[in-house]
């Protein structure tokens, strides 16, 4: 019998130039994918940017069964699966189970996970609360769960989400497996807190810089502010930005200002439908667009 740990029985690199085609890990992706290859909890803090998704989708796709990804945001389970899907070739490889599908979805997505064919399930921690997903789930087979933006957990963290204060229990009722924890916002005390909520004060933690020298703040006094956005971006042409306002009518008012200019810019607010929410932000992500008007619905 082979008692070698799984990291140890895989070429990381080899698997990560077929998957994703990068020659090279980011920061500490190599010692994160081995901590839960190994079976530990692992815990990351890591900015964002560093390249946190990795670190879960790759230790998914090498391994039997189903990485369960728990992610409190609806269009970024859509962009993370699409792009996922996208690399390797295969609808069927990620899914997502959240308020967004009808019944015809949700039985494709469980026909999928149990036949062995998707190796990540985004689920809504709404979503996973519910009665049918943990039966469903109690008698799949997953890999590991992976909690995304998870200082939702804490009630000290800024986005508090009281599904999150269940996930070990839920987690608990489903299967024994490693947790994955991630986050680009953590103090001390909501580190703490996740870990206690989550029963993983022995993860292994992993935690990157802050600095990053690629950013910067500039504050500039408000004087035409019309006449300055639109200088603004059209001295940046060609590059993607978010603008933020106060509210949905200013929204409204400065992506008209800028599609007027000749600038491609779309709204984002909770006003609109979801359907239209996600073609914006896909738009974007795409860069069919180059510029969101924003609330900070759109997070």
């Amino acid at each position: 019998m082979n008692t070698m740990p799984v990291s140890t029985q895989i070429d990381l690199k080899e698997r990560l130039k077929f998957f994703f085609g990068f020659d090279k890990f980011k920061g500490e992706q190599e010692k994160i994918i081995t901590s839960i290859l190994d079976k530990k909890d692992t815990f990351v803090i890591m900015p964002t940017g560093g390249g946190k998704s990795m670190c879960y989708q790759l230790p998914a796709l090498v391994q039997e069964g189903t990485a369960v990804v728990v992610s409190p945001l609806i269009a970024l389970m859509k962009n993370q699966v699409d792009a996922i899907r996208q690399f390797c070739q295969n609808d069927s490889v990620a899914h997502f189970l959240n308020s967004s599908l009808n019944k015809g979805d949700v039985a494709r997505v469980k026909e999928d996970v149990s036949s062995g064919k998707t190796k990540l399930l985004y689920v809504a921690p709404e979503s996973l609360t519910k009665q049918e997903y943990i039966d469903f789930l109690r008698n799949s087979k997953v890999s590991f769960f992976a909690i995304d933006e998870a200082h939702c957990i804490s009630e000290w963290g800024h986005d508090f989400r009281p599904e999150y204060r269940r996930l070990k229990e839920i987690m608990s009722a489903i299967t024994d497996v490693p947790v994955m924890a991630l986050t680009a916002t953590a103090t001390p005390k909501v580190q703490v807190d996740i870990q206690k909520t989550l029963g993983m004060k022995e993860a292994n933690l992993f935690k990157s810089s802050f600095n990053r020298s690629n950013l910067y703040y500039e504050v500039r006094p408000k004087q035409d502010v019309e006449k300055q956005i639109v200088q603004y971006v059209k001295q940046h042409e060609g590059k993607s930005g978010v603008i933020y306002c106060l509210s949905r009518k200013m929204v409204e008012k400065f992506a008209e200002l800028l599609v007027v200019n000749g600038i491609k810019a779309l709204p984002y607010h909770a006003g609109l439908d979801s359907k239209t929410r996600a073609k914006h932000q896909d738009m974007f992500l795409m860069e069919d667009v180059d510029v969101i008007v924003a609330t900070i619905a759109f997070g």
